[in-house]
């Protein structure tokens, strides 16, 4: 089914629309909770949460893009979870990544109004879109996807070493745009 008419079913209420979500995105949430989160029972309480946080948020909202707002809710949930996870120490990968942006990053007690948050946000996206391609998707697959250096080395055809070497470079530019942006 299409995004649209999934959509139509979420604003007829219509209890079909969960079934065609899982359908058609299972999947996709399920890979982007699994690599923020290392237990399957959290994976598959995440996809549900996405579920039913759709269903709650459609209507009065209406998604452009489906797939990038089941993602967006997916990965959130995921995230909490991870919070929640994280105080009995469970899942250390995803530590790594967060632990890679964190020199990019302001720390989070300097960033205190959400107009500054939006300022970060603009410069990020404009910082990724001036990167060339293959840049962009491999820093958007690990640091929004969480994929690990594994999947980006099969994903984009390079070594593990070469993956971690351009993102190494690709997060140094980032700072270095970031800085610039502070003034």
């Amino acid at each position: 089914m299409e995004d649209q008419g999934i959509i139509h079913l979420y604003l007829q209420r219509s209890q079909q629309a969960i079934s065609e979500t899982k359908n058609k995105y299972g999947a996709y949430c399920r890979a982007i909770a699994r690599n923020i989160l290392s237990n399957l029972a959290d994976v598959e309480e995440c996809e549900n949460d996405a579920y039913l946080a759709a269903w709650n948020a459609i209507p009065p909202h209406r998604p452009r893009k489906l797939s990038v707002f089941l993602g967006r809710l997916t990965r959130n949930i995921a995230l909490d979870r991870h919070g929640y996870n994280t105080a009995k120490k469970r899942n250390r990968e995803f530590d790594v990544i967060l632990t890679e942006l964190e020199g990019c990053l302001a720390a989070p007690d300097t960033v205190e109004t959400e107009y500054e948050v939006g300022e970060l946000a603009n410069a990020i996206n404009q910082f990724l879109y001036a990167l060339d391609e293959q840049a962009r998707n491999l820093f958007i697959r690990r640091y929004w996807h969480s994929d690990s250096i594994e999947e980006l080395s099969i994903r984009f055809n390079m070594s593990g070493s070469k993956a971690k070497s351009l993102l190494f470079r690709t997060r140094n530019k980032l700072r270095v745009h970031l800085d610039r942006e502070r003034g």
